[in-house]
């Protein structure tokens, strides 16, 4: 471990030094994001957007790799997606509360089927291995800076609107009663969190992000009697799996992602079974 530490402060490992910042800025967007997705119980919601994104992402490699749209960068694709996913999953919804689970099964599989059929007809070899368990040491200057910016965008409005967030989340009739637009409220959310996960699937990867997303927030809802609590005390969760993540990826020769989701998911699990034992 000490070899980490020397290797992460040498000027011959940028790299390393790009994938320890990139989940710190990650920390943020999944701890507040995360504590909101959970306390609202709509992780299912989060995830069938999460899956979608493949299908921009195949859409945009073939539009690029067979000169329709040269020069596309898969992010634009996810982006689409993610958004029009979030809108279509959103509208369901809200207006047919019946169909939401089959709304989002069918965005949910129809995305990744339209991915995986998009990078096999794209001109030469795309594994999608890559964009569904991400590689955080690839990840570039330009990505942190997406961060960065997302990063602070998100705590503006969670600090801008939070009474709004907290009375929706706890309590929807008093809010809708003292006019909270619960509506509109819930479409913002959904939208702010597609573009979260397709910045966050270069750190932990589509299917991993999710986990993110949960797990910090559900050790810190252990701890938390208030939701700014939650989103605190769950950045700093998601802060401490994802150092711990990079450190062990690099020293043990592991894919980042899975083993910050591996450490997560052994914290949550081992203070879910003391809370159990406590009682």
């Amino acid at each position: 471990m000490a070899n980490f530490f020397d290797i992460l402060f040498s000027a011959d490992f940028p790299f390393l030094r790009n994938a320890l910042f990139a989940g710190l800025l990650s920390s943020v967007l999944f701890g507040t994001i995360g504590a909101v997705v959970t306390v609202r119980r709509i992780a299912s919601l989060a995830g069938a957007v999460s899956h979608a994104v493949l299908g921009g992402i195949g859409l945009a490699l073939y539009l690029s790799a067979s000169g329709i749209l040269p020069g596309l960068p898969p992010i634009a694709g996810a982006l689409v997606f993610a958004i029009l996913s979030a809108v279509i999953i959103g509208f369901v919804s809200l207006r047919a509360k019946q169909r939401e689970d089959t709304a989002i099964s069918a965005i949910w599989a129809i995305g990744m089927s339209l991915g995986v059929l998009f990078m096999a007809k794209t001109p030469g070899y795309t594994d999608p291995a890559t964009w569904l368990f991400g590689n955080i040491l690839l990840i570039s200057g330009r990505d942190l800076l997406l961060l960065a910016i997302l990063d602070i965008l998100v705590l503006f409005l969670a600090w801008r609107f939070y009474a709004q967030i907290e009375a929706a989340s706890f309590d929807a009739e008093f809010a809708r009663i003292r006019g909270v637009r619960l509506d509109a409220l819930f479409m913002i959310l959904l939208a702010i969190t597609a573009v979260a996960i397709v910045l966050l699937q270069t750190f932990v990867g589509i299917i991993m992000v999710i986990a993110m997303l949960a797990l910090p927030s559900g050790c810190a809802g252990v701890f938390s009697r208030s939701l700014g609590g939650m989103m605190l005390l769950s950045c700093v969760f998601s802060a401490a799996f994802s150092v711990c993540g990079v450190a062990a990826g690099w020293v043990f020769d592991l894919p980042v992602g899975a083993v910050t989701v591996i450490i997560a998911g052994a914290v949550f699990l081992a203070i879910s079974a003391l809370r159990i034992m406590r009682k």
